[in-house]
């Protein structure tokens, strides 16, 4: 303070300074100063804080033997000089930055704000301002700069791509790889153009929406791998790894992150899944894949109850071709026979090489051996059609043999054997011909012949019962709805499921009778759970093909109503889309007229059929169902997920609800509730069971929520 007395004593008492609270100007961080104008900026006052900033004391400026410019660094006098002087001529204040040489010869960095002072004659008398240390602050920006020139050297000479994006707003940021990556010319048309993600993007747009839900569960994405379009059109595949930038709010600011392009790395994984798992000549299945396919075709079979086939194939006198016209020409049948093969099956079977010329042909999901023996006679057919090679004309014959699962064997193994085994039989019996499993073919004739007489009589002893599986609502998880199945209670069987006896049945007519019998049991229980109180719901019936032919199809449904007193809207007509699609004109007519009584009306095992879109645009149905063979691998397979994903799409398109049957794991509800599906029904959330179990289990949960 002696210093800070010194300088006021020193003050003219019109210096505003020489007013000013001597607190004030001790507590000040930083030095406050008035000087004249001249060159050197000759202190007039200036506060005890010059000491702390300059190591000069307030008397040495007072007594004139340090002046304000003798401290400014050389190499910065010409500029703050100009500055100053520049400011005064605007008649505005001034704020300038440089650096500052201390008694010990040390530098600081300084801000200085000020402005002058007008003497009476209107002239700058005097500069007041003051002076503070901002070499921390100059450091600190300093060492962002630098942080920052290499983050931007990074991230425009790095190889992966890099970009900040946000959840609905398109890319913030993106680096010069990534813009390469993606087919544009920098990253700025990248940005400006690419601002559509999901759809722009991504090949699948729901791989947008995976990952925006993995970011907000976890905040971060690892080798998320997706297929994307390029600019150009081009697809390639990428691996993301990106973490979510929140703010103070706990707000996402926006993602950021790295991309690799990991095309060839797919190819080459795809090429070695292929390799092992296919033939190298034809590029059918191999015995690996073939062991597989079969596995799943006899699981599946032992949920729906429906039967597999494996025909062993055999071409006739191959190696007289390859003896005579050489392997060259050998191994061209063998490609042309797969080409064969394969076009006359559904995409669900499957056509494998067993090696050499033998093949072998799953047909999966069967109903009837009367299916597999149609099927089985085209391929036989189709592989006799005559070829030509190098102007020669050709004509090879095979011979096949069946085995049937479960009736000939429980595991791949024994099947494969006992197809063999009927396979030369069919040699034994003159080439070009098929012969089923010998020992299991008379049995199976037998069996056939007991059921159907048995059958004859289910109705009149009252043999048949209905089961209920509960529909539910996906996304609320209440019950709405229940598919009522046919089960036959056989004194000599016991309960045999519908796809032992149903084909028999068509096959036979007896449909007719039984079909009209679930119609009306399944409206009068509906009835009996309503009047003990349980809600209404409505109950799916199934018409057969027989059935929807029928020209009093229409008086049977009412009937059934009336009789019953069921509201129509608690009638549910299940139609498959393959009888649909029989007899549009004749199906369409009849579905109107149905529609007209009031019940609702779905499609069954959509997907499986050839409807078109302009076709089930004018089909009055209120609902699609999902056949179970796309539900079953929707967790695993693309295109079955792809599949199932465009139907419920087009379902919301033409304002009707989706339904999935089959479902039996987590991963598939889990999958169908992200996608949108309405409804579904399947093992997970119940089995069929009877009358007063469904109520029991099913409408009286329904009643107490």
């Amino acid at each position: 303070m002696r210093h800070l007395a010194h300088a006021r004593a020193c003050l003219p008492a019109d210096c505003p300074a020489a007013a000013a609270p001597a607190g004030l100007l001790a507590n000040f961080d930083g030095m406050i100063y008035r000087c004249r104008p001249d060159d050197g900026w000759s202190l007039q006052f200036v506060s005890a804080g010059c000491l702390a900033l300059t190591g000069h004391a307030a008397v040495e400026f007072a007594a004139g033997r340090v002046r304000l410019a003798d401290l400014v660094h050389p190499d910065d006098w010409r500029s703050t000089r100009a500055a100053i002087h520049a400011a005064l001529a605007d008649g505005r204040r001034y704020r300038i930055e440089y650096r500052l040489r201390r008694r010990n010869g040390a530098e600081r960095w300084v801000a200085e704000h000020g402005s002058g002072v007008l003497g009476s004659d209107g002239a700058c008398s005097a500069l007041e301002g003051f002076v503070q240390d901002i070499t921390l602050r100059r450091a600190a920006e300093q060492a962002l700069h630098e942080a920052e020139r290499r983050y931007r050297s990074i991230f425009e000479n790095a190889v992966e791509g890099i970009f900040q994006s946000t959840p609905d707003k398109g890319y913030l940021a993106v680096n010069p790889a990534l813009a390469r990556m993606y087919g544009y010319d920098s990253p700025q048309q990248m940005t400006a153009m690419l601002r559509d993600i999901e759809h722009q993007l991504y090949v699948d747009p729901g791989r947008r929406a995976e990952f925006l839900r993995l970011m907000a569960a976890h905040d971060q994405v690892i080798n998320f791998e997706s297929e994307v379009r390029q600019r150009n059109g081009n697809v390639i595949w990428i691996s993301e790894n990106a973490r979510a930038v929140r703010g103070v709010g706990n707000d996402i600011l926006f993602y950021e992150g790295t991309v690799v392009d990991i095309t060839v790395r797919k190819a080459y994984e795809e090429t070695i899944r292929y390799q092992a798992t296919h033939d190298a000549l034809t590029g059918l299945p191999n015995r690996n894949l073939l062991s597989d396919r079969l596995q799943q075709a006899m699981h599946q079979a032992q949920r729906d109850g429906s039967i597999v086939a494996v025909a062993f194939i055999d071409l006739d006198h191959f190696k007289f071709v390859n003896d005579s016209l050489g392997h060259q020409t050998g191994d061209e049948l063998l490609k042309v026979v797969s080409a064969r093969l394969t076009s006359c099956l559904r995409a669900t079977d499957t056509v494998a090489r067993q090696g050499g010329d033998e093949f072998v042909v799953v047909l999966g999901s069967q109903r009837s051996i009367e299916a597999v023996t149609d099927t089985v006679r085209r391929l036989i057919a189709l592989v006799a059609e005559p070829w030509s090679i190098n102007g020669i004309e050709l004509q090879v014959t095979c011979s096949a043999g069946i085995s049937l699962y479960p009736a000939d064997g429980q595991d791949a193994r024994m099947l494969l054997r006992h197809a063999d085994s009927a396979m030369y039989k069919a040699k034994e019996l003159g080439r070009n011909h098929f012969e089923y499993f010998a020992a299991e073919m008379n049995l199976h004739a037998t069996a056939r012949l007991e059921m159907l007489h048995h059958l004859r009589h289910a109705i009149a002893n009252n043999e048949f019962v209905l089961h209920y599986q509960p529909k539910v609502d996906l996304a609320s998880g209440r019950v709405v709805g229940a598919e009522a199945l046919i089960r036959w209670c056989s004194p000599a069987r016991g309960l045999v499921p519908p796809a032992a006896f149903i084909p028999l049945a068509e096959e036979s007519g007896m449909i007719i009778a039984i079909g009209e019998w679930v119609l009306r049991t399944a409206c009068a229980q509906n009835v009996a759970w309503q009047q003990c109180g349980y809600p209404a719901i409505p109950v799916s019936v199934n018409l057969s093909p027989r059935q929807l032919a029928r020209a009093d199809v229409v008086e049977l449904v009412a009937a059934a109503l009336r009789e019953s007193g069921l509201a129509p809207h608690c009638l549910e007509l299940e139609i498959t889309e393959s009888v649909v699609m029989r007899d549009v004109d004749q199906s369409l007519a009849t579905l109107r007229k149905l529609k007209e009584l009031g019940v609702k009306a779905s499609i069954d095992d959509f997907g499986t059929g050839y409807s078109s879109l302009n076709y089930l645009k004018r089909f009055p149905v209120d609902t699609l169902k999902i056949d179970r063979s796309f539900v079953s691998d929707v967790a695993t397979d693309q295109d079955d997920a792809a599949i199932v994903k465009a139907v419920i799409s087009l379902a919301h398109i033409l304002n009707l609800r989706v339904v999935a049957e089959g479902v039996e794991a987590e991963e598939q509800r889990l999958f169908l509730l992200e996608n949108g599906c309405d409804e579904v029904q399947g093992y997970l959330f119940g089995k069929p069971v009877p009358f007063d179990a469904f109520a029991q289990a099913w409408l009286r949960a329904a009643e107490e929520d």
